[in-house]
């Protein structure tokens, strides 16, 4: 039962509607927490001791989660400072499974919708709906840069001293981010095999530090693609920064533009294909399968998800509609299905979970850790977005409702694969 901290100011009408409605669709919640009004006044919400508190600085907060009952509204509250999270994030963000669940009779429908009235809420809120609709075209040029063209100095604030942009690879959950990130860029050249002299091709480059390490340590030449004009620029400096311009390009292409007669010994995609969209899966891996060279190897390292498709919810609407503009992930089974219709072989599949959610976690402490460089560099709402995003995200891989996975595939030539017979070479000295 919610209980006020402040009796007099509880005796105003606003108090005594909101006390009601927060009743109703808390009911069965299992944490404490409080919820502060717009007029200061607490409401105490469960026993024990709250684990957070929700500060709404305006009705509406209220009122639309009265008539949506939808955690994406509290979330865009947040973005925009209508509403701010004091306390753990995590338990904050762990709302969302109990709205989603909240049952409601026809009766209680309209007696909070009532209830909200009192509030101001206006006719017209009761016409309003979800508009966020499918992206037409994944992986364009715009839909990229509304993600990675940020700002470099951004991602430079929380990422490693490489700008990897991926899931790390941790040999133990004390181990550095920088360290982790280096061991993730060995792992994928040993996967690959990479020899002095091969042809290299990463879709989807980002700064570029795939490539270079593959050049510096391996010798290859490698060529790098990506959309986004920041990411561009960035590894071109890097490249020429480690004088690797004999051996390392870059440029700004789309994967379906890549020329036909274009032949590769290796070809890396690391957290690119989640871009792709579903309906364009068997396009990418048939483009891959094309400019592969016969027996020539193909590691493909991305999100998943623990249902087939793509279907709408709270953090699929949060993802397209303020982070990932065209993002769409599928099942482990099903990306692997896509590879053999396209002429794959696959030899290697690894699960990265838990090095995801440890990344992720380093991530959102960095971002907190320089969190007045980055409000004055992008804003107080980017930084909300990012922060709320990566958080749930480490969340979701935690309860394995997100995956990410390494496949390792050979487009099929004839005879044998010339792979090691055993994976003892991946872990040598």
């Amino acid at each position: 039962m919610a209980k006020t901290t402040n009796v007099d100011s509880f005796k105003t009408d606003a108090c005594l509607v909101a006390n009601s409605i927060l009743n109703r669709l808390l009911n069965g919640y299992p944490r404490a927490l409080e919820v502060r009004l717009w007029n200061g006044v607490v409401l105490r919400i469960g026993n024990g001791t709250p684990v957070f508190t929700l500060s709404l600085r305006h009705p509406k907060v209220l009122r639309d989660l009265v008539l949506y009952r939808d955690p994406l509204r509290l979330a865009e509250a947040y973005f925009s400072g209508d509403m701010e999270i004091i306390g753990d994030l995590d338990a904050a963000i762990g709302l969302r499974y109990h709205l989603e669940n909240l049952r409601l009779s026809f009766l209680e429908k309209i007696r909070l919708a009532l209830l909200a009235c009192k509030l101001g809420l206006l006719p017209k809120f009761l016409l309003s709906k979800d508009t966020t609709d499918s992206p037409s075209h994944q992986n364009s040029e715009e839909s990229i840069a509304f993600h990675y063209d940020v700002s470099n100095d951004f991602y430079h604030l929380w990422l490693d001293e490489r700008m990897v942009y991926s899931c790390a690879y941790f040999e133990s959950p004390e181990q550095d981010l920088n360290l982790a990130q280096r061991n993730k860029l060995e792992h994928i050249c040993r996967k690959l095999r990479l020899k002095e002299g091969e042809a290299l091709l990463d879709i989807g480059c980002g700064w570029g530090a795939l490539i270079c390490w593959a050049a510096k340590h391996y010798r290859v030449r490698a060529h790098g693609i990506t959309l986004s004009r920041n990411q561009l620029q960035y590894a071109q400096q890097e490249i020429q920064r480690q004088r690797l311009d004999s051996l390392v390009s870059v440029e700004l292409r789309d994967y379906r533009d890549l020329s036909p007669d274009a032949a590769y010994d290796k070809v890396v995609s690391v957290g690119m294909f989640e871009h792709v969209g579903l309906k364009n899966l068997p396009k990418y891996f048939a483009t891959v399968h094309q400019v592969l060279k016969p027996n020539g190897l193909f590691l493909n390292h991305g999100i998943t998800s623990d249902e087939p498709g793509w279907k709408s919810n709270v953090a699929t609407r949060l993802i397209n509609r303020h982070v990932f503009p065209d993002g769409e992930l599928d099942t482990v089974s099903n990306i692997q299905g896509s590879m053999e219709n396209s002429g794959f072989e696959i030899f290697d599949v690894e699960g990265l979970r838990p090095h995801y959610a440890l990344t992720l976690r380093h991530w959102v402490q960095r971002l907190d850790e320089n969190s007045a460089e980055v409000v004055g560099l992008v804003g107080e709402r980017i930084y909300r977005v990012w922060r709320l995003y990566m958080t749930a995200s480490a969340m979701q891989f935690e309860s394995g409702s997100t995956g990410i996975y390494q496949i390792l595939a050979t487009r099929k030539g004839s005879g044998l694969s010339a792979l090691p017979l055993t994976r003892r070479d991946l872990y040598s000295a």
